[in-house]
């Protein structure tokens, strides 16, 4: 069964793609003294050229230029700029295959460069899977790899070991976090988390499943039931500190990976797997439900919020127009009684010849109602 790619085809280019900016390019492809004075040796400007970019290629991306593989141009034409020369040069460069291995061995030999042997792949697997145990993105280990293989001056392998390294990198890691996670397990750890991919009582459902169920409407029906959730989560009782034995990206991942798989399949998971999904999903579900409960209980005490604030907005809607009412009557009665000051006579004269003194008291009643808070 072939090994399931971890790059992809964008993926494997972006790993050797060659730098097209000018500061790129010289940062990467600008000779010094050493450089060009073992560059003049080679004879003919042919050599020099296809020498200098061969040079290039080995230093970045790390590789050395197949038959027939034209150079890029914007390499070509730094190179043959340095060099004084037209780029027409590389056509005339590589005719006899002994040219390039003989120039392969001569850089090898005078700027250091060395094979990708297989020690150098067991010393990368091993240096990977420490990044693993972080990461189980292929193009994040791969790029670490080719980026480690470069400062070494170590000629990169073809994609398909660099690709087979950081697989084999993410196998090693995933048994050490299975292990993590489970070599402080008991059987009663064991046998509660088995009851996870069991139906729950009079239900169709999982227990797994229903732990994982999101609230619908925030209300105290589902905020209990949400409860109940967290309580069966502390129920499993799992040894204290279990979460920290693992990098919290790769938790995550496998958390995620086990709620897109039903029952059945979890149950087909070797056991070591199985038991450290189930436990990483214990954790993120924990962590999960006490998250909803918090915004359950934000979300419920809005709603009763926008409630009484609609409420207090309706009553004071209806009783404006009593209030504004009100406010005239009592109006014409304050400016009746003013001129009662001013010209001396009776005030509670003043006032019933605004209206009936009954009708006024009966107002003051009205009055102290509306004003009551809501």
């Amino acid at each position: 069964m072939p090994r399931r790619s971890i790059l992809s085809a964008t993926e494997r280019e972006s790993l050797l793609a060659l730098p097209d900016a000018k500061d790129e390019l010289i940062r990467h492809y600008t000779f010094n003294e050493t450089d060009l004075s073992v560059i003049r040796q080679r004879r003919g400007a042919a050599n020099r050229l296809g020498f200098a970019v061969q040079l290039c290629y080995l230093r970045f991306p790390g590789t050395f230029l197949g038959v027939d593989e034209p150079p890029f141009p914007p390499l070509l034409r730094m190179v043959a700029a340095q060099l004084k020369m037209p780029v027409e040069s590389w056509s005339e460069y590589g005719q006899r295959e002994q040219t390039r291995r003989e120039h392969l061995v001569e850089l090898q030999t005078v700027f250091g460069f060395k094979p990708f042997t297989m020690s150098h792949y067991r010393q990368a697997v091993h240096t990977l899977t420490e990044l693993a145990l972080q990461t189980d993105k292929g193009i994040v280990l791969a790029s670490a790899l080719v980026e480690n293989l470069r400062r070494q001056s170590i000629i990169l392998p073809a994609m398909n070991a660099i690709e087979r390294a950081s697989a084999e990198a993410i196998t090693r890691a995933n048994r050490r976090i299975y292990a993590a996670l489970t070599d402080s397990l008991l059987s009663p750890h064991r046998q509660r988390l088995d009851e996870l991919l069991k139906r729950k009582d009079g239900s169709k459902v999982t227990w797994l499943a229903w732990l994982r169920q999101s609230p619908a409407k925030p209300n105290s029906r589902h905020m209990l039931e949400h409860i109940e959730r967290l309580k069966s989560w502390q129920a499993l009782d799992l040894p204290a500190g279990i979460e920290r034995q693992v990098h919290q990206n790769r938790l995550l991942k496998i958390a995620r990976e086990g709620g897109q798989m039903t029952p059945a399949d979890l149950a087909k998971f070797e056991v070591q797997r199985r038991y450290a999904t189930l436990v990483a999903l214990a954790i993120e579900g924990m962590a999960t439900v006490t998250d909803e409960i918090i915004d359950l209980h934000d979300r419920i005490i809005g709603k009763l919020f926008n409630a009484a604030k609609n409420k207090h907005q309706q009553q004071f809607q209806a009783s404006g127009k009593a209030i504004n009412d009100k406010v005239r009557m009592y109006g014409r009665i304050g400016q009746a009684l003013i001129e009662a000051k001013q010209s001396g006579s009776d005030p509670f004269a003043a006032i019933e010849a605004v209206m009936p003194w009954d009708t006024f008291a009966a107002s003051v009643t009205e009055a102290q109602t509306l004003a009551r808070p809501a």
